[in-house]
């Protein structure tokens, strides 16, 4: 029998930085908290120290602060800033995860009252390959604007709408569902233009009400609730390092013919 002492699974997360004990409840109920590939599904459950290697987090390991990089998906909510700190005291998205994660930086912005799927992570190299305003990584949006948009107004907005630099256009642009007074849209985008996909809206009649990211890339929102985060799974990252190859090597190509 082991001499180690064992603590229950909210005390080993709280621990480790990763979830405060209430949080840890709810991740332990949703089935995310694995010991050596098996869900552990009861509140209190007690592992030991030489346990802690076999334990996961939506399929990742505990990571420490001595890690090189870390990789997590958040579900912004309206009313906080995509930046690490604020002058004017607003909360920011650093606020919605655990303390003992490394220093995260986020992958490009959204603003203030846009929601939806922000990347995070302290992987310098992939930030910049993933924001280069060369490479286009495709990005989806979820829209709720004023009004009813024409089909002329949804071919407008792939065929572009400004002049010279702040010429903006759309790769996609289609009608989810009608209301009465509104529409909600869906607007793929590869430009990262100041709030694009709002002026972009504006400029055809049909302001945004509200806006949401559902995509980055091949990386998807899915059923992630309001305010929660979680880490990428390994093959996610690789295939975020995937489409920053490509496009770099379409940048190169692009540069060499000119």
């Amino acid at each position: 029998m082991s001499s180690q002492a064992s603590s229950r699974i909210q005390q080993v997360l709280a621990g480790a930085g990763i979830a405060s004990r209430r949080h840890s409840e709810r991740l332990i109920r949703e089935g995310r908290i694995t010991l050596a590939g098996r869900p552990i599904t009861t509140l209190g459950f007690k592992i030991r120290p030489d346990q802690y290697r076999d334990l996961r987090i939506d399929g990742q390991r505990l990571p420490s602060s001595r890690e090189k990089n870390v990789y997590i998906l958040l579900h912004k909510p309206d009313g906080f800033i995509s930046s690490t700190s604020d002058p004017q005291g607003r909360p920011t998205v650093l606020d919605l995860l655990p303390t003992g994660l490394p220093r995260l930086y986020p992958v490009g912005r959204l603003d203030y009252h846009t929601e939806g799927l922000l990347l995070l992570t302290n992987d310098g190299a992939l930030t910049q390959s993933l924001l280069h305003p060369r490479f286009h990584v495709s990005k989806s949006y979820q829209a709720k604007v004023k009004g009813i948009p024409k089909p002329s107004d949804l071919k407008l907005l792939c065929q572009g709408i400004g002049k010279g630099k702040e010429r903006m256009a759309a790769v996609r642009a289609e009608i989810l569902r009608n209301g009465i007074q509104n529409a909600w849209l869906l607007i793929e985008i590869k430009q990262g233009r100041y709030r694009q996909v709002r002026r972009m809206c504006e400029w055809i009649g049909h302001p945004v009400l509200k806006l949401k990211r559902v995509s980055f890339g091949p990386i998807k929102l899915g059923k992630l609730r309001q305010g929660m985060w979680r880490f990428l799974s390994q093959q996610e990252v690789i295939e975020l390092r995937g489409v920053a190859a490509i496009a770099l090597i379409s940048h190169k190509k692009d540069a060499s013919s000119d």
